[in-house]
């Protein structure tokens, strides 16, 4: 019987759990019996003693921001709270009566045993901007080392660090680095709280990975090619969006990231290829999630396609290892970039379903599932 006519909605959910298995252990324990350390246990140390030295930081700018910007801080200090109750958990308890931690939304263990972080004296915008992005930068450093379970969320909470800095003003570069700045205390002028969010659609960088740089496990490859399949239908995506705009900042917009996504779709490839397996094909034709008649729809399907893609992205780190991870992570925050230029209210974990946001009962956030992706014949 001949196969149906290959067209796809275009919606870019990552399969559901597939991309987690690789790895995971079932019972925590060796072939005696005995209980193993928990690798991810300093990870999480570390993370943890790094989001509360930026809870402070937060704490300690608010006092002095005028109104607009002390309900945006607070927005960004409530995703940081996020962030550390699921970095904190399965940490040991911090104390054998189980006593609360002193502040509501820092749960979990404290990052020492015997004091809390200390509160900045002084903190400007500019500052706290730039401990954002160390800390992000140091949630990249600690990918390669997590789980895959660890480092998706470690991803998701180094894209929020960045959505958080370049909010604030600062669109510098976020790279790995193994620590942050224990203050964030700066003698930066005040005048950065006037500083606009992020508005450019395509200033970050592409994946640094290529196939002559990079050697591509085969465990790698269906993460890679679940990535390339939704690359495929982002370009085709970007095309409409191109189309339905007028001349101007926003087709410009609009073709920069139509290139962003053709450049990242050919690097896929290569990978893939390097692999030795065979590079997933474009879709004959998608379907659109809406209807696409005008401008206003088309920035919609933009914001669309980049809030899809950031899943996709967040499954790929756990599915990858080493440099590839690092690669989907700069992917994941390119993408929340973009869909944050493109007016997308995402959640205090790009890329991770609302379950990890509200706090799921298993501790470890589930794959998204596709919606609406049946083939259309």
């Amino acid at each position: 019987m001949p196969s149906p006519t290959r067209r796809t909605v275009l919606t870019l959910g990552a399969l559901a759990g597939a991309l987690l298995t690789a790895g995971c252990t079932t019972d925590g324990k060796d072939r005696n019996g005995t209980a193993r350390p928990d690798p991810d246990l300093p990870l999480r140390t570390r993370a943890v003693a790094a989001t509360d030295t930026l809870l402070a930081a937060y704490d300690a700018a608010l006092p002095g921001a005028a109104a607009d910007l002390a309900d945006r801080l607070r927005r960004q200090r409530a995703d940081v709270a996020v962030h550390r109750v699921l970095l904190a958990r399965a940490l040991p308890s911090p104390s054998p009566d189980g006593s609360p931690s002193r502040s509501s939304d820092r749960s979990g263990p404290p990052s020492s045993p015997s004091a809390a972080p200390t509160r900045p004296a002084v903190v400007t915008v500019a500052g706290l901007a730039a401990a954002e992005r160390a800390t992000a930068g140091a949630r990249l450093a600690d990918l390669e080392a997590a789980s895959p379970e660890l480092a998706r969320l470690l991803a998701a909470v180094s894209a929020c660090g960045a959505l958080h800095a370049a909010a604030l003003g600062d669109h510098g570069p976020v790279t790995a680095s193994p620590s942050v700045t224990a203050s964030p205390s700066v003698t930066a002028s005040p005048s950065a709280a006037a500083s606009p969010p992020a508005t450019a659609a395509a200033t970050t960088a592409l994946p640094t990975a290529s196939a002559g740089a990079t050697a591509v496990p085969a465990a790698a490859v269906p993460a890679l090619q679940t990535a390339l399949a939704a690359e495929h239908a982002a370009v085709y995506g970007y095309g409409v969006v191109g189309a339905r705009m007028p001349a101007g900042p926003q087709r410009e917009d609009a073709r920069a990231s139509y290139t962003a996504h053709q450049a990242r779709r050919d690097a896929l490839q290569r990978l893939v290829a390097a692999a030795g397996a065979s590079p997933a094909a474009a879709a004959a034709g998608y379907r659109l999630p809406f209807a696409v008649p005008d401008t206003a729809t088309a920035v919609r399907l933009a914001a669309h396609l980049e809030t899809q893609l950031t899943a996709v992205w967040a499954d790929a780190v756990a599915g990858t290892a080493g440099p590839l991870r690092q690669t989907a992570a700069g992917a994941l925050r390119d993408t929340a970039l973009r869909a944050v230029h493109w007016g997308a209210d995402l959640s205090a974990l790009p890329g991770l379903p609302d379950s990890a946001v509200t706090g799921s009962a298993s501790g470890s956030p589930s794959a998204p599932t596709p919606s609406g992706a049946a083939p259309k014949s």
